[in-house]
């Protein structure tokens, strides 16, 4: 008996404590003007833009409660809505074109709360310039130095204006010296921000010499002109230290993946509308929020495919390799059923329109990370 009165206090107490988080105890203005909006405020809620008619002062006893009120709130809608999210694909995007949404965290609220917790494991396991250091700060071998050598006399026979050709040859026929990629590569001809064409230019006047003895229909467009100039550019600038530049280029276009994902939404969404242009009972924003749902669960995903990929090189253990493979793979399966459930046709046709849309999604980001890494180049 006495455990059941104890339990039944503990329960009101909480009951009172949850109560006292959502409602306000805040008094009420003595005018009845809304603060927000101006509309006359009948009693405590504005009926126009619902904001509560009370004293703007808080004291901090209120701004614990609220803070405590949305912390928990947050909490319990967020994990209810990945328990569905995850175990149940195509429900959440369902459930809300249906209306029901008090239940569920609001799907903005979530895509920017899980691609801010993406992006940041994003950028603290990839680092542009840790990344390219792998590949220049390797020792040349002895076979590869003498192709250079090789290749810088047959250049130097072609042409023996070029200081930088012999120098670079003195430095590789320097048998005692240990030369990495990064010492070479302020001499090679053929490094390239942009690779454009066969052919690699050191200067514009040498660019424009070339493009002038060609017949007019075989020169570059104003296009291939453009991305010509500015590689060439990046090249004198960041001669004597190439890398640099090839990090800083990375670096800018690493920092604008989450741009790129929020640009290629409406374009996943728009190849939905076109897949499925015959239900005339989805419209473009129902397409919009079952993008949302997917990017959401990719971003969780991808989460656990860099976790695994991070315990593997940490123990040395295949297995995190296996099991990263297999999380990567899940999202295709989830994706495709989770296009079954939300538009509820039969095996065979959502599974074609599945394969289209993976095509058609390869291609947008295809054309994005181009795009971007364009503007990357410029930006830099």
């Amino acid at each position: 008996m006495y455990s059941n009165e104890k339990e039944s206090r503990l329960v009101f107490f909480v009951l009172i404590f949850k109560q006292n988080l959502s409602v306000s105890h805040k008094a009420l203005r003595k005018e009845d003007n809304c603060l927000n909006c101006g509309t006359t405020v009948p009693d405590r809620y504005c009926p126009h833009c619902g904001q509560e008619n009370t004293e703007p002062h808080e004291s901090f006893w209120h701004m614990v409660q609220h803070f405590l009120y949305d912390i928990t709130h947050f909490d319990s809608k967020f994990f209810d809505s990945m328990k569905f999210l995850l175990l149940k694909p195509g429900f959440l995007p369902a459930e809300y074109i249906r209306g029901k949404r008090a239940s569920y965290l609001n799907p903005i609220k979530k895509y920017v709360f899980t691609s801010a917790v993406f992006f940041i494991a994003f950028f603290s396991l990839f680092k542009a310039g840790e990344n390219l250091k792998m590949n220049v700060d390797q020792p040349i071998k002895k076979e590869d130095r003498v192709a250079y050598i090789t290749k810088l006399k047959a250049a130097l026979a072609n042409d023996t204006t070029k200081s930088e050709l012999e120098a670079a040859l003195l430095l590789l026929e320097d048998s005692s010296r240990v030369l990495t990629n990064q010492d070479m590569m302020p001499y090679w001809d053929d490094f390239n921000y942009i690779n454009i064409g066969n052919r690699s230019y050191q200067t514009k006047r040498e660019y424009d010499s070339v493009q002038q003895a060609l017949e007019p229909g075989k020169r570059d467009g104003w296009f291939r002109r453009k991305l010509q100039y500015r590689n060439l550019e990046l090249k004198q600038q960041y001669k004597m230290d190439p890398r640099s530049g090839m990090n800083k280029m990375m670096e800018t276009f690493l920092h604008k993946l989450p741009v790129l994902l929020f640009v290629s939404l409406p374009l996943f969404a728009l190849l939905l509308k076109l897949l499925y242009i015959r239900r005339k009972n989805f419209y473009f924003a129902d397409h919009g929020i079952f993008s949302i749902y997917h990017y959401i669960f990719s971003f969780f995903l991808f989460l656990m495919v860099f976790g695994m990929d991070e315990l593997s090189d940490q123990t040395g253990w295949e297995l995190f390799d296996w099991l990263a493979l297999i999380f990567f793979l899940s999202g295709g399966v989830y994706l495709f059923m989770a296009m079954r459930r939300f538009y509820g046709q039969r095996f065979f046709k959502t599974l074609i329109k599945f394969i289209l849309l993976n095509i058609g999604a390869i291609l947008a980001l295809i054309f994005l990370f181009f795009a971007f890494l364009i503007f990357s180049v410029y930006s830099i």
